[in-house]
């Protein structure tokens, strides 16, 4: 198990980022997931790199959308990162190494400055430690191989705070709500939009939207769906609310 907390001086990264950092050792993985690995259970080690840069219109953060072709995960967006290597020397490494193979980001512009709680991801089994990062020297970022990444993306957090583009999704057959972040043409849920939303939260950024806003997922996919092909072809459609 990973010791969560910053690996930094919290005074020392921008002012936008020093909450973030210095709530990062004050909590633990129930603040970000209700699962937990029953007790015995062997889970396999991960990591994600939560960068945090300075683009054109503030702060942001880097994703990326899985290849629609993938086995597992197909088409869903995600923080760069994977399985720990041997070589890896801990969730950092993992991180850094995970985001240059799928962004092309370079490790030498970006500072780690955070580790938080290691999350137990019940459907891969992975224990995935979340490493936030701060992209001192911003690096351009692409697919690095179209068969397991679509796109990159950095999203600007004032978008991703927009109460416009939150919303919550239900599965059908799951005992589960769960955050969605429907901005820049991503469809952000699942793992990924819960521990978005957890930071945003834990960093006092966070803003009130309608929790109360529920839509069935497949029908939520759908609908995303249908707004990209209508801006690819050139037409337009409003935001739909069910």
């Amino acid at each position: 198990m990973t010791e969560n907390g910053p690996l930094v001086d919290a005074e020392s990264v921008p002012e936008w980022l020093r909450g973030l950092v210095a709530a990062s050792g004050k909590v633990d993985a129930s603040a970000f997931t209700k699962f937990h690995p029953p007790r015995g259970t062997k889970t396999r080690p991960a990591a994600v790199l939560v960068l945090f840069g300075e683009g054109p219109r503030g702060p942001d953060v880097l994703l990326l959308r899985r290849a629609d072709t993938l086995g597992s995960h197909a088409g869903q967006v995600a923080f760069p990162g994977g399985g720990a290597d041997e070589g890896d020397g801990g969730p950092v490494g993992t991180a850094l190494r995970e985001a240059e193979e799928e962004t092309g980001v370079l490790p030498s512009g970006v500072r780690p400055v955070a580790v938080l709680p290691d999350l137990w991801v019940p459907v891969s089994g992975f224990s995935v430690t979340p490493v936030l990062a701060h992209w001192v020297n911003p690096s351009p970022v692409h697919a690095v191989d179209p068969g397991e990444t679509a796109a990159v993306a950095r999203v600007a957090i004032e978008d991703l705070l927009d109460p416009a583009n939150r919303y919550q999704v239900r599965r059908t057959g799951y005992d589960w709500v769960g955050p969605v972040f429907d901005v820049d043409g991503l469809f952000v849920w699942g793992f990924t939009a819960g521990l978005l939303a957890a930071v945003l939260d834990l960093g006092g950024w966070s803003r009130e939207w309608d929790k109360t806003d529920v839509r069935d997922l497949d029908q939520a996919l759908a609908a995303h769906a249908a707004r990209a092909r209508a801006v690819y072809n050139g037409g337009s459609v409003e935001r739909e609310r069910s």
